[in-house]
This record gives C-alpha cells, structure tokens and sequence, in this order.
C-alpha cells in the first residue's frame, strides 16, 4: 500500500472516532437531559396524583359534610314546620282561651250584677217578708216569691182580698227595677172544687194567678214581662193530710225566670237552632 493512501485512510478514520465520540457525549447529553426531564415530570405526575388523590379525599369528605348538612338542614325545615303547626295552635289555644277568658268574665258581670239584683230585691221586700205575707226561696235553680193564698184571697175565690191587693202592690213596686220575665204561678190544696166558675182546682189556680198578673199591671209592671200558670194540687210543698199542710199548699208564686242567654253554651245552642 501506498504511503498516501493509507495516511488518508487513517485520516478518515481519525474523524470518524472524534465525531463518534462528539456524537456519543451529544447523545449521552440528551439522554441525561432526557432523564433529567423525565424524573422531574415523574416528579410532577407523581406530586400532580397526590393531589389528586388529596382533592378526591377533600371531595368526599365534602361530599359527606353536604350530606350531614342536607340532612340537618331537612330536620330544621321540619322542626320549623312543627313550630310553625305548634305556634298556629298555640295561637288559636290563646284565642280560644281569651275567648273564654273573656266571656267568663262577661258571665260573671252578669252574675255579680244579677246577685245584686236579688239582694236589692231582698231588701226592698224587707217590710213583707218580716211581717209574715211573704216567703223568697230557690226551687230549682230560680229565685221563687212565695205568697200564701190565704193572705190573698179567700177561699174558694179569686178576687183579692184588700189586704191581698196591697201586698201585691208592694210586692210589685220592688220588683219594678227586675228587667226579667216573671211567670206567676197558682196553687191549691188537694180538696176538689166543682163549681159554676171553678170546675176544678185547676181553674182556681189559674183564675189567681191571672188575677195577680193583673194586679200586678195596673201597678205599673209591664205585661211584657209576665206569664199566668196554674198547677192546681199538683206541686204541693207539704202534706195534705193536715190543715197546716193543706195551708202551706194554697199559695201563689212568683217565679223569676231564668234568662239561658246566660247560660254557659247559649250561644253554641242557639246556634245550631238556627235561632
């Protein structure tokens, strides 16, 4: 081989490993870079999945809170919806009782003014009832003015005898101020009369009691307020085996009536009667 050609062989040859080895480190550059590069985005991915793996854990947890605070905020819109049930009631209670409140203190100003009444009354029939003509007593629930007949009338009649018309007449003077109905009330003993004008003891009581309601008109007691009744033997007070029962029995009342507008329920009661 020539000189000349085997220098320029081994020329090349001298390039070719320098470039090789240029190429080499270039390459093992790139691949520290390369590796470099990788381990940090590993680095990065790595750090990105932990916080993924944080915001899911956050997520759920969250997710959880929405639930217990769905549920707490479900319990609250049913505890104000029972608040709101219970203070309606509580409201209507209220009303109710100061309904009751109200009308109970209406019922006893009446009461307190309808017992004054009476312990006026009772005073202005002082004089009569002291003096024997005259008894007051309750009979069922009603204040009754009791008057024995004999002190009326005399037997077997129905005009009143003149003491009788005065006593009438005072009886009626006291009850003038009594804005109340008064139903007067005739009674006989058990001992029949049959006669022209009193077929019956029935008759007698009844033709007494008119009477009276008359009397009692003509001194000044409005009509409006009285009503005549007779019982004839059938109310007596006490036995007709004896005079004095028999006495007891021959007499007039004098019933004041109750007024039911007073009554507890009148108005409930007039109202399902359509009155």
């Amino acid at each position: 081989m020539k000189p000349t050609i085997l220098c320029a062989f081994f020329l090349t040859a001298c390039v070719s490993s320098g470039k090789y080895d240029a190429l080499q480190k270039q390459l093992d550059d790139t691949k520290a870079t390369l590796s470099g590069r990788v381990s940090d985005l590993e680095g990065q991915i790595k750090a990105k999945d932990q916080q993924i793996a944080a915001a899911k854990a956050q997520s759920e947890q969250d997710a959880d809170k929405i639930k217990q605070l769905e549920a707490e905020r479900a319990r609250l819109e049913a505890d104000l919806a029972n608040t709101v049930k219970d203070k309606a009631a509580l409201k209507s209670s209220a009303d109710e009782l100061q309904k009751a409140l109200s009308e109970s203190n209406k019922r006893k100003a009446e009461a307190d003014k309808r017992i004054a009444e009476m312990k006026q009354l009772l005073a202005s029939l002082k004089s009569v009832i002291d003096a024997g003509k005259l008894k007051v007593k309750i009979v069922d629930g009603r204040m009754v003015l009791e008057l024995p007949s004999d002190v009326l009338f005399a037997s077997g009649s129905a005009d009143l005898a003149p003491a009788g018309l005065t006593t009438i007449q005072q009886v009626t003077t006291a009850l003038l101020t009594l804005q109340r109905k008064l139903q007067v009330e005739g009674h006989t003993d058990n001992v029949p009369i049959h006669n022209q004008r009193f077929p019956s003891n029935w008759a007698l009581g009844a033709a007494r009691a008119i009477t009276i309601v008359n009397t009692m008109v003509a001194a000044g007691m409005n009509p409006v307020q009285l009503s005549a009744a007779s019982y004839g033997q059938y109310k007596p007070v006490a036995a007709n085996d004896t005079d004095a029962g028999r006495a007891q029995n021959r007499r007039i009342e004098i019933v004041i009536v109750p007024d039911l507008s007073m009554l507890p329920g009148f108005d409930e009661l007039s109202k399902q009667l359509g009155s």
